[in-house]
């Protein structure tokens, strides 16, 4: 089992993700700056990842000799939070894990320095198991989208990877494979970084699940060809009405597979909705840099000097999704009345 993230000996290990998959390289972060560069830099990504990730910065920040009392302490908490959510806009789950180690701060009275370093190291050590566990709690329930026989087309990374271990939409297919299903996976390279064919296809040769990899302008053709039976993707933010944030390139593939009656479902936790947000008009769009685009690591493409958009992700209006599987259930449309529910 692939294990993103560990808490070993007071320190994160991680997998860098930017090496990947030529090769494995473990990246220790000791200091929370070390953990904000690497959201930053996607060493570590994926929306519950990044939240994982988040909650151990704010616990190795904790270590600072020079705080000597809880107030000191406290606003520390808050200065790094503020730090670590400034590294990336989009993905939800990272300002969730931030609030949930700020509420622990603040949630009692605590004797001394100490006390509260203990309390805000278990609550870190609480929300990534938490995260293993949700997972396999939607791949069990997500499973019974899947059919024996099925080809399934999935976008970026979902996996492993993108949590701290087994996966949003890529733990649905392997859960499907564990229990005896025959699935076929069609993987999206995702450009403009490449996170389909280099992290996607390289969980998926890991667990021997049959897969092709296509680039991104051929899922139309093989949706066409009646290839694929089924989408499946994770999210970074569903909006209250049941619009979703996820990767670049997420959006089109919803309108092809609308237009050729292939259901496309997202699998995302609790934690990816932003219950404070109307519709997916109110998320923030994380814009990356032009040389993502215009180069191929670090390679250039394009002419020099040329003009390149890069949004990271788009948005899918909830018209376009089939159902969205979370922890506590599989949520049909209405999605504004099947999300308030599980809110209740």
């Amino acid at each position: 089992m692939i294990r993103t993230i560990e808490w070993i000996d007071g320190k994160l290990r991680t997998i860098d993700q930017t090496k990947l998959p030529l090769k494995e390289e473990v990246l220790e972060c000791v200091d929370y700056l070390e953990v904000a560069e690497a959201i930053k830099d996607m060493k570590i990504r994926g929306a519950p990842a990044i939240g994982v990730a988040a909650a151990f910065g704010v616990v190795l920040a904790m270590r600072n000799p020079d705080i000597r009392t809880t107030d000191e302490l406290l606003g520390e908490v808050k200065k790094v939070c503020g730090v670590l959510a400034a590294t990336r806009p989009t993905a939800v789950n990272l300002f969730w894990a931030l609030d949930r180690m700020k509420q622990k701060a603040v949630s009692g009275r605590f004797q001394d320095v100490s006390q509260l370093r203990k309390a805000l190291e278990e609550e870190a050590i609480l929300i990534w198991e938490e995260d293993a566990g949700i997972n396999r709690k939607m791949g069990e329930l997500g499973a019974s989208l899947i059919d024996d026989g099925d080809s399934v087309l999935t976008h970026c990374n979902a996996g492993a990877l993108a949590t701290s271990q087994y996966g949003t939409a890529l733990g649905v297919i392997r859960t499907a494979v564990e229990q005896g299903k025959k699935v076929h996976v069609f993987v999206d390279e995702t450009r403009p970084l490449l996170q389909g064919a280099r992290l996607t296809a390289w969980e998926l040769k890991k667990d021997n699940i049959p897969m092709t990899l296509i680039a991104d302008n051929m899922a139309g053709y093989f949706m066409g060809k009646g290839k694929i039976d089924k989408v499946f993707v994770g999210a970074d933010r569903i909006a209250a009405n049941g619009d979703v944030a996820n990767k670049i390139g997420t959006y089109s593939l919803a309108i092809l597979a609308k237009e050729h009656s292939i259901p496309f479902f997202v699998v995302a936790p609790l934690s990816s909705i932003d219950y404070s947000i109307a519709s997916g008009n109110e998320i923030p769009i994380e814009e990356r840099p032009a040389e993502e685009v215009t180069c191929i690591r670090g390679t250039q493409i394009a002419p020099a000097g040329v003009n390149a958009a890069n949004p990271a992700f788009d948005v899918t209006p909830n018209r376009y999704v089939s159902a969205i599987v979370t922890e506590k259930g599989i949520l049909q449309p209405p999605f504004g009345e099947s999300l308030k529910r599980i809110r209740d």
